[in-house]
């Protein structure tokens, strides 16, 4: 298998016979070593290098990123960030001035990190580096560093376009289609095969489990399936729209969804990890779904030609288990417009980069002074993101005070029996989404009725 690819302002191909061959052992087997391994799972940001497409400058985690995945892209490692010249670039400057770096370990992922978001205007910068960690330097002057370069002009070598898609990547274990089409046909002959579209949480199935993955399809290639469209009655998200593009999209609609994504894993994470993905591993405490559902979510699934949609919430069966048929696959998911009044919580142990444990998303319209077609679903409540349909049935027609909330709040233990984990404990989890609910009187008087 090869796959073309720029490479620090090269272009290059790589000869693998496994397609689940990683950025980063590739990348240390060829000598730049300025990019280090230090979780291999994509939590700790030593991995980080610059991926540009056709939609701009990303920072991703190269340890769960697949040579496949690259085809047609150009990297730049932490040995390509300087100018060809040798001219450092703004961020490295910045950090030498600034001391932002100690035992160095953790400095290339950083620099390149904050020299995509550079490249980008982004002066989020507590969020752009959430997903790279320091033990020894302290975050403050690395934060310095960001902001003392923000008004320094992107190097031209930054600048640079991806190269020409090279020849559709064939191999007997993997297959690169170009369009849903092509994946449709060849995923319904396929059905065993694994899907691979940011990698997020396969890359764990070979970096952490070591499992040999068989036949794979890589979805990156499917620019039909990404994307957000704005429709006078539904919002249609492609399933291989990214978090990170899906949170810009979405806030101007939901604000509170963009909040949670924001917190959805890391930049490098958001810029990979995609929504079709997170809904169809079926996980219990991904954070999409919960308010997917409380929007009224309709998924959308194809096999072949065939097409068929139902509401999200019906496609979670059991812990493990989906609703989705052997070649069968997620297309989109499509939002009925509807106004703002969303509202999500989500507690964890960290406030960046954490896994839930408890998901809450709420809407509780009001008319006539009276709750109308309450939608309450959870994460990390049960064995599959769910409908709280006891604690539904308490708010409709209630009018929204503080005694409805606390009623609603006190049916919880009808809809879910919580399990114990490492992340909290059954009593704690329900006692968490009792409080979501009664702590809705704090997300603003627009939510809340007054109190007779």
């Amino acid at each position: 298998m090869e796959i073309s690819f720029r490479l620090n302002g090269e272009d290059v191909t790589a000869t693998t016979d496994d397609p689940t061959t990683t950025l980063l052992d590739w990348l240390r087997d060829r000598g730049l070593t300025g990019t280090k391994e230090g979780c291999n799972e994509g939590d700790c940001g030593a991995c980080s290098v610059v991926v540009t497409g056709a939609d701009g400058p990303k920072a991703l985690n190269a340890c769960i990123l697949f040579l496949p995945q690259l085809q047609g892209r150009a990297i730049r490692t932490v040995e390509g960030i300087a100018a060809p010249d040798g001219t450092l670039h703004p961020v490295q400057e910045a950090m030498i001035d600034l001391h932002g770096s100690q035992c160095g370990f953790c400095t290339p992922g950083f620099v390149t990190t904050m020299a995509a978001a550079h490249a980008n205007g982004c002066t989020d910068h507590a969020d752009q580096i959430a997903g790279n960690l320091c033990r020894c330097t302290g975050y403050a002057p690395i934060l310095r560093a960001a902001k003392a370069v923000e008004t320094a002009p992107v190097p031209d070598h930054m600048r640079e376009t991806p190269p020409i898609t090279g020849p559709q990547i064939l191999n007997s274990n993997a297959f690169h289609p170009r369009d849903a089409d092509e994946l449709a046909a060849w995923y319904a002959d396929h059905p065993d095969a694994t899907l691979i579209a940011g990698a997020t949480d396969v890359g764990l199935w070979v970096t952490k489990q070591f499992r040999d993955l068989g036949q794979v399809a890589f979805l990156v290639g499917c620019d039909d399936l990404k994307g957000v469209e704005i429709g006078a009655d539904e919002i249609a998200i492609g399933a291989m729209c990214d978090m990170e593009t899906l949170r810009h999209a979405i806030a101007p609609h939901f604000a509170g969804f963009a909040e949670l994504l924001r917190r959805y894993g890391s930049v490098q994470v958001r810029n990979a990890a995609t929504i079709g993905g997170n809904i169809a591993n079926g996980s219990p405490i991904g954070d999409s779904p919960p308010p997917l559902i409380a929007l009224g979510a309709r998924l959308h699934l194809r096999r072949g030609d065939a097409r068929r949609e139902m509401a999200l919430e019906d496609y979670f069966l059991d812990y493990g288990r989906q609703d989705r048929r052997p070649g069968e696959f997620v297309e989109r998911i499509t939002i009925p417009r509807q106004p703002d009044d969303l509202r999500c919580h989500k507690l964890s142990k960290r406030f960046d980069q954490d896994i839930s444990a408890v998901c809450g998303a709420f809407r509780l319209p009001v008319a006539g002074g009276v709750i109308r077609g309450a939608r309450v679903a959870f994460g990390g409540m049960a064995g599959i993101p769910k409908r709280a349909a006891s604690v539904e049935a308490a708010l409709e027609g209630a009018a929204l005070t503080h005694a409805t909330l606390d009623a609603a709040a006190a049916r919880l233990g009808a809809d879910f029996t919580p399990l114990s984990d490492m992340r909290a404990s059954a009593a704690y989890r329900l006692a968490a989404a009792e409080g979501m609910i009664r702590g809705l009187v704090h997300d603003g008087p627009d939510l809340l009725a007054v109190t007779p």
